[in-house]
């Protein structure tokens, strides 16, 4: 049979196989299937356990500390349990008290044994079994691993070493699995996530692969004829069948009892098409219903798979935690019989209730969701992520600046990081020790400008991962070469618990010529001068080249009279803008900042502060990264520029609206707060290191 031949009937079989033994569960269309799921509910997360300061610490609930909170578990008796990883490596028990406790592990390494004797090496998925046993993706182990209810540490099946093979246990291998699930017959489910395959162990112990082939990919179909892409979790209904969240492909895939591969179509509420952004958790109720929880966006999002007529499933987010907030990373699901959806947050070091039964208006603990503010900057010691690591290095892009897109808006987005300028071909090296966190820690294919990695909590854009200036690998133990069906070099993978030291090399500069370093869990990006690199310095006071006054349609006010502008007191929604921009030293000429935080104040003629305005209102502080809102908030018309542009940017900040510490909100000024008369306007315009505008400050006003 030739090559052609073979691969249409394998075609026909794969579309007969699909159309004969692939099922949707329809759900009925009412707001409450039983008492255990309800339909399109939604709630502030609930904080259980976690002060959201990265360590280690058993104890009162809101005093534990969590160092990776991956995976969770609940018991029948209410017990959760969590994949604690990062640089604990233990597995954590919550008590119905609320306590928190270790319950087995103690250092990282390999070895079974009773309780804390005991060592995981980045523990991630958990699952419960009927009589009480623990199952867990030991990642940095590339095993699964067993815990007995006494504490007993035993592995089911995994040689300890990165590869891929079916048959007994012990000398079956995986390559980083993340996700683990248990059916009610008492078979344990594998997402084993770097071998782009789910992989069974049977009560014998004994693996096979009931699905995925040699290479990542998006294609439907059965068996090893089917393709994922780092599957990172999944969960198994009451039938049998497996849920998969397919995170590289942001996708849902359904997996039949017979290894039939069939991708979920997503809408929302709105009948539009959903777009899920990186999926890393995945739970399912009896009924059928999933929960999934989205790397990219922090949410938690229910889908209710259709029937067969219309086996469209409609996705609606239930975690609602409040303007500006959200999910860090929730990469841990598990349901109680009451609908209680319990979430591990793990780059917020936290775990959070999901309660159906609660009103969605209750905020409760809002303040307590993401990263503590106190959780310590990455222990970088000043140094920069190129070399001579010790010296300097010109900053050209800061947090918080406007940013353009390819379609030609000027304001589409918003600069998350700092910008290092460097040389293209450069070596990129690690400002920090760190251990992967991320289940999906590179991304960008060769030959894209926007590819990079995550190492803990730092970001590296802009770099060929892992690789020299010529493309040759740099390390294979750590970046992992993927390959696509022709052999050509398509990506680089770094699995999540690997490990680096300050100054290895990550990879090299691409073409744009910069580093781009963000600090934090994306929506809780801080500010990158925090680290106090070396040798960086600040000097220069920000520029001020103009103040605004604009009218509620956003026209300028350019009325004069004896060198003040002209206002009536009848004017309303006054808007504030004002053209600003900075440097720091040794910059370009034409290098242009943007500022840290902006606010403006009332004085009358001689200069006194009005009541009311005895310190300025400042109303943008950059300090944190502001949610995707915020650009058309923070910047007027004419900001910024598309990155088909000048290199020069501008800067205009509308000093009315608020823009700050997570707090989003259009403001206006309204010129009948005064009496008619002579007035100064001054704005406080001042950068990351203290320095305050000075020259061009002021705007003098006549309200008539």
């Amino acid at each position: 049979m030739t090559r052609n031949a073979w691969l249409w009937l394998v075609s026909v079989l794969t579309l007969l196989a699909l159309a004969s033994t692939y099922v949707y569960e329809p759900v009925p269309d009412t707001v409450t299937l039983s008492p255990r799921t309800r339909i399109g509910w939604s709630a502030p997360p609930r904080l259980l356990a976690g002060d959201g300061v990265r360590g280690w610490r058993d104890g009162a609930p809101l005093q534990a500390r969590f160092s990776d909170p991956y995976g969770i578990a609940r018991a029948a008796d209410g017990t959760l349990f969590i994949a604690d990883a990062g640089d604990s490596n233990r597995i954590r028990r919550i008590g119905v008290d609320g306590a928190v406790a270790t319950f087995a592990g103690s250092t990282e390494g390999f070895r079974d044994g009773a309780g804390a004797l005991a060592a995981f090496n980045t523990p991630s998925g958990l699952a419960l079994d009927g009589a009480g046993n623990l199952y867990v993706a030991d990642t940095g182990n590339h095993a699964i691993r067993r815990v007995a209810p006494d504490g007993t540490v035993t592995t089911l099946a995994g040689s300890g070493v990165a590869g891929f093979r079916d048959g007994p246990g012990a000398q079956a291998q995986f390559n980083g699995p993340i996700g683990v699930a248990v059916d009610d017959a008492g078979q344990v489910y594998v997402a084993d996530t770097y071998n782009d395959r789910i992989r069974v162990i049977g009560r014998d112990g004994t693996v096979r692969t009931l699905a995925g082939g040699d290479f990542p990919g998006d294609v439907d179909g059965v068996g090893i004829a089917a393709r994922f892409d780092t599957p990172s979790a999944l969960a198994v209904d009451r039938r049998g069948n497996v849920w998969v969240a397919d995170t590289r492909n942001n996708t849902i895939r359904h997996v039949s009892k017979q290894g039939v591969v069939t991708t979920l179509p997503l809408q929302d509420a709105t009948g539009a098409q959903a777009a899920l952004r990186r999926p890393v958790s995945i739970a399912v109720t009896r009924e059928g219903v999933l929960y999934v929880g989205e790397l990219f966006h922090g949410r938690v999002l229910q889908v209710v798979p259709g029937g067969p007529t219309s086996p469209v499933a409609v996705a609606v987010a239930v975690a609602v935690a409040g303007a500006g907030k959200r999910l860090a990373r929730p990469t841990g699901l598990a349901l109680a019989p009451d609908g209680t959806l319990y979430v591990a947050d793990a780059t917020a070091y936290r775990v959070h209730a999901l309660d159906p039964a609660a009103p969605a208006g209750v905020a409760d603990a809002l303040a307590a969701t993401g990263p503590s503010p106190a959780n310590p900057l990455p222990a970088t010691l000043g140094r920069w992520p190129l070399r001579p690591q010790d010296g300097w290095h010109e900053v050209v892009g800061t947090l918080g600046e406007v940013r353009g897109n390819y379609q030609g808006e000027s304001r589409d987005h918003l600069h998350n990081g700092l910008d290092v300028r460097g040389d293209v071909g450069q070596e990129v090296v690690a400002i920090a020790d760190g251990k992967v966190s991320n289940p999906l820690a590179s991304w960008g294919q060769v030959g894209q400008l926007g590819e990079g990695m995550a190492l803990d909590d730092v970001s590296y854009i802009h770099m060929r991962v892992g690789r020299t200036a010529r493309g040759e690998p740099i390390d294979p133990a750590r970046f992992v070469p993927v390959f696509d069906a022709a052999g050509s070099l398509e990506r680089m993978r770094v699995r999540r618990g690997t490990r680096f030291r300050a100054g290895d090399v990550l990879g090299t500069i691409n073409a744009m010529a910069h580093v781009h370093l963000i600090v934090g869990t994306s929506g809780y990006e801080r500010n990158a001068i925090a680290l106090g690199f070396r040798n960086y310095s600040d000097r220069y006071a920000p520029h001020i080249d103009a103040i605004e006054l604009l009218d509620a349609a956003e026209q300028p006010l350019q009325q004069m009279q004896d060198g003040r502008v002209l206002l009536g007191r009848d004017l309303d929604g006054v808007q504030i803008v004002v053209d600003a921009w900075d440097q720091v030293d040794n910059n370009l000429p034409r290098r242009r900042l943007g500022l840290h935080a902006l606010g403006y104040q009332w004085l009358d003629a001689a200069g006194t502060p009005l009541p009311g305005f005895e310190a300025p209102r400042m109303s943008i502080d950059f300090d944190l990264m502001p949610t995707d809102e915020a650009v058309k908030l923070a910047y007027a018309a004419d900001s910024g520029i598309t990155v088909h542009g000048s290199s020069v940017t501008r800067f205009r900040y509308v000093v009315t609206n608020t823009v700050r510490g997570g707090t989003l909100a259009t403001g206006a000024w309204r010129p009948r707060e005064l009496a008619a008369g002579d007035y100064l306007l001054r704005i406080t315009a001042k950068d990351y290191s203290g320095n305050l505008a000075t020259a061009g400050r002021d705007l003098p006003v006549r309200l008539h």
